[in-house]
């Protein structure tokens, strides 16, 4: 399975992954999931938002309360190979290895597939789980549009998916969600250790910065004339490095928009994306309140101005304590580790679904570019792990 998928949506040039949300590539891996669960005879349910569940439906379990395991399938731009589809492809495995040594769950199982985790083109991570479990609402995700202004209904509608974004009922009867996921990070590098249970998930955010001023000739307008708003951003990006070292947050801005994007104009607009992560919510709101303020402070002195909005926020979510304790005691003394990162396993939580994750070993420490990585022999633990989790949760 692995080796089918590696090929669709990779940069020849760069070695990362291209896999928008409901373009060519990860369409073609939406195609690749249906094949999978086909040759397994799982019965598939899609809803109106893009996600899909592939159900395993032993005999006498069709009453019963189902768990839930799988992940995503888009990546970030240029992004690696690991981040969401090898929880959807060890999810496989792991039923095959069920069936393997004649396990009879008790209750269904099934492999979920979420869009738009990354939020990479609509600019809301976790799109698909959040609009699944009620978390974002049908208005605010029909005025959503990408890069190049393509709205989310006319991109979901020419890739083959009829919309319907008021309610979803994928998740009902859903007893327990466990999502295997690479580690974003190196701490299980440190411990020497191949698999880790989730304890919580950082709160995040992110925040577009509109900074505006006065378009002018490069070389014929004189410095102490000029009303700048690459000053004023440039300033805040510093600000915001600076405020997160200070209060052991993270601080990014990753993404940029420049009008007239000339070599030889002042810019009219800068428009700019902040992604802020740290271990309490208050630490966040803190940490982009102090970068907001320093940011008018700046443009005040500038000429400029800049407006702030809130495009994606999510709390810290602490998994289910039970279940991540039950996985960890039945996977040896698992260690318990946090992430920095948001997953479609937080969303379920906050629905109110306990949820749980796995993380597979990541030599690098490196996510979201092309040098994550996972070793096969640890991906196979996570199989493995994953297996034992669902013998003790299903069967």
């Amino acid at each position: 399975m692995w080796a089918d998928l590696l090929p669709i949506g990779r940069s020849a040039s760069t070695g990362g992954y291209f896999r928008a949300p409901f373009a060519s590539a990860e369409r073609e891996l939406v195609a690749w999931y249906a094949e999978q669960a086909a040759r397994r005879s799982l019965e598939v349910t899609y809803d109106g938002q893009g996600n899909a569940v592939a159900w395993w439906r032993p005999a006498g379990t069709s009453g019963a309360n189902g768990i839930l395991i799988g992940s995503h399938l888009d990546s970030v731009d240029n992004g690696g190979a690991f981040d969401g589809p090898l929880g959807v492809v060890c999810s496989f495995a792991a039923l095959d290895v069920l069936r393997d040594r004649g396990v009879v769950p008790t209750r269904p199982i099934g492999v979920a597939m979420f869009v738009e985790e990354e939020g990479s083109r609509f600019g809301i991570a976790c799109l698909g789980s959040r609009l699944a479990t009620g978390q974002l609402s049908a208005e605010h995700a029909t005025s959503l549009r990408d890069s190049a202004d393509v709205w989310l209904l006319d991109a979901m509608n020419a890739a083959g998916v009829d919309p319907d974004l008021g309610s979803s009922s994928l998740l009902d009867g859903v007893e327990a969600y466990v999502e295997l996921h690479v580690e974003q990070g190196r701490d299980l590098v440190d411990r020497d250790r191949a698999i880790a249970v989730a304890s919580n998930s950082w709160a995040h955010g992110r925040w577009r910065f509109d900074f505006a001023g006065e378009p002018n000739h490069a070389g014929a307008t004189r410095m102490e004339d000029r009303r700048d708003p690459m000053l004023t951003y440039a300033m805040t990006a510093l600000a915001a490095n600076k405020q997160a070292r200070l209060s052991g947050a993270r601080a990014t801005f990753g993404r940029v928009e420049v009008q007239p994007n000339v070599t030889n104009a002042i810019p009219e607009e800068v428009r700019a994306w902040l992604d802020a992560r740290g271990p309490d919510a208050a630490i966040v709101e803190q940490l982009v309140a102090a970068v907001e303020r320093q940011a008018r402070e700046r443009a005040a002195r500038d000429g400029t101005s800049v407006t702030v909005t809130a495009e994606s926020v999510s709390p810290t979510v602490d998994f289910d304590v039970p279940l991540g304790a039950r996985l960890a005691a039945v996977l040896d003394g698992a260690p318990q580790i946090p992430t920095g990162a948001g997953h479609d396993a937080g969303i379920l939580q906050l629905a109110g679904i306990p949820s749980a994750m796995l993380f597979v070993r990541n030599p690098t420490g490196v996510s979201h570019a092309p040098a994550e990585h996972a070793e096969m022999a640890d991906c196979l633990a996570g199989v493995e792990a994953l297996a034992t989790v669902l013998t003790e949760l299903a069967a």
